[in-house]
């Protein structure tokens, strides 16, 4: 787990925020909030909220005093404890691509498969940049549609020792993630004193939950599970075209999903989610790694301090179909923000394309890089006597080269970040190595890493457990 230590780039003024906070309590209070649950509806209106149909129209205090319930930081448990986490702070969590129905491997883009979610799952365990595969990290859409989150869980579980999100589909599905976290670490009192997985529950922009993200939202809640609180927004689409309206939208819908949180189990771990980007205005499509995007990811790392809360957002999002410069400059345009607005919790770091309709395998390697790179970028560097070299000049003189000194010697194979994927050869070593671009070096190593892979040990008579709890449940599920 990587620890940003860098000052935060913040752009939003006191007047700026006072704007903002002043139009989210609009918002919230005179617009209202529509939630798709009978459950959450009884729950504000016993809290003195007022409900008319499927709206709340909150009272803003009423919204800080539940959001001020929810912890700044909290603690993660992977069941390798090497791998444990810390969510808020100066910590920043990686995880995979979330969500793709179809994967690109090479010049070939077709549906998902579940064995390359477990190819995925793989990648994800061999890169120590990433601290989770995350959790639909493409969709298996040969898998039966009604259990293959018991597929996907299992796997997450089984092929990695690193934290996993938890399936949103329904709360039926949410009960099976938990049931199967309690399986793997010893029950339901080891799980909520100390978390095995988060969730991602979206909002359905603009300003409604439905029934199947809070109906997920509400187990994970009861069993002291995190849940990332995001809304989904595309400026010109989900949200009105300005930023700043956009802004205050965001914090609308995240802040009542958090209150819904804290009513359910007051202290729940919780993160203030955020995917916002916008659409080309010409075609309508979504775009990424646009500059409106990473004005808005800095923006809410501020936003999201000023509430207290820890949050996601950013990642290495892409519009571009194939892992070209495109997909490399956009990626990079939304992961050096995410780093400088210093993100807590980063989902899409490796593998995103397409607009996050596709998980690509060289993609994911180009995205590691990436990240890999940042991480050395961001982390401080000493300043002391022997890091200011004085005697390799006295050794060295003027008109020299330091190539041999002993400062050098000491330290050349250690002073400089190497990257695994970039080539600085010169051009005929290059040619005699194939000449390979970006793309092409990038399969060979997600190929070599598979070859590589280990899977991490876990106790067989745990593994039968969760074996057993797989069949079962996918008989009663009829598949």
């Amino acid at each position: 787990m990587f620890r940003n230590q860098m000052p935060r780039y913040e752009i939003l003024s006191q007047d700026a925020m006072a704007t903002l906070d002043a139009g989210w309590r609009r918002l919230i209070s005179e617009v209202g909030v529509e939630f798709m649950s009978e459950e959450a509806l009884r729950l504000f209106r016993e809290a003195g909220q007022k409900v008319v149909d499927n709206t709340v129209f909150f009272d803003p205090e009423f919204v800080l005093e539940q959001v001020a319930k929810a912890p700044r930081e909290f603690d993660m448990q992977a069941r390798n404890p090497a791998n444990n986490v810390h969510i808020g702070g100066d910590a920043m969590v990686f995880g995979a691509v979330y969500g793709p129905p179809f994967v690109r491997e090479g010049a070939v883009r077709r549906d998902g498969t579940l064995d390359d979610f477990h190819r995925f799952a793989k990648l994800s365990q061999s890169f120590a940049a990433l601290d989770s595969a995350g959790g639909v990290v493409c969709e298996p859409n040969d898998a039966p549609l009604d259990s293959r989150h018991l597929d996907m869980i299992y796997a997450l579980q089984t092929l990695t020792d690193k934290i996993y999100m938890g399936n949103v589909v329904s709360g039926e599905n949410a009960r099976d993630t938990i049931a199967m976290g309690e399986i793997l670490f010893g029950g339901r009192e080891s799980i909520e004193a100390k978390p095995a997985s988060i969730s991602l529950i979206n909002c359905n922009s603009p300003l409604r939950w439905d029934d199947r993200m809070l109906d997920a939202l509400i187990e994970y809640c009861k069993a002291a599970q995190p849940v990332v609180v995001t809304p989904f927004i595309l400026m010109g689409a989900m949200s009105p075209v300005t930023i700043p309206a956009a802004l205050v939208q965001q914090i609308t819908e995240a802040l009542s999903g958090i209150a819904l949180t804290q009513l359910i189990r007051p202290g729940c771990p919780v993160v203030f989610g955020s995917f916002l980007s916008n659409i080309d205005m010409q075609s309508g499509s979504p775009t990424f790694g646009t500059p409106e995007s990473g004005i808005g990811l800095l923006c809410t790392g501020q936003i999201a301090r000023h509430f207290g809360l820890p949050f996601r957002t950013g990642g290495g999002l892409t519009s571009s179909q194939v892992p070209d410069a495109q997909a490399g400059y956009e990626a990079l345009m939304t992961l050096m923000p995410t780093f400088l607005a210093g993100t807590n919790f980063v989902m899409h770091s490796a593998g995103w394309l397409e607009g996050g309709l596709v998980a690509g395998f060289e993609k994911f390697v180009i995205d590691a890089q990436i990240v890999e790179m940042l991480q050395h970028e961001f982390t401080p560097m000493e300043i002391d006597e022997a890091s200011l070299a004085y005697d390799a000049h006295v050794e060295v003189g003027h008109g020299g080269h330091f190539l041999g000194a002993a400062h050098t010697m000491e330290r050349f194979r250690t002073c400089f970040y190497r990257p695994f994927l970039s080539s600085s050869d010169n051009y005929d070593r290059w040619m005699r190595n194939g000449g390979k671009d970006t793309a092409a070096r990038a399969a060979d190593i997600w190929k070599k890493r598979l070859e590589d892979y280990t899977e991490p040990p876990l106790d067989e008579a745990i593994k039968a457990q969760l074996q057993e709890y797989v069949a079962r449940r996918r008989r009663e599920l009829g598949d």
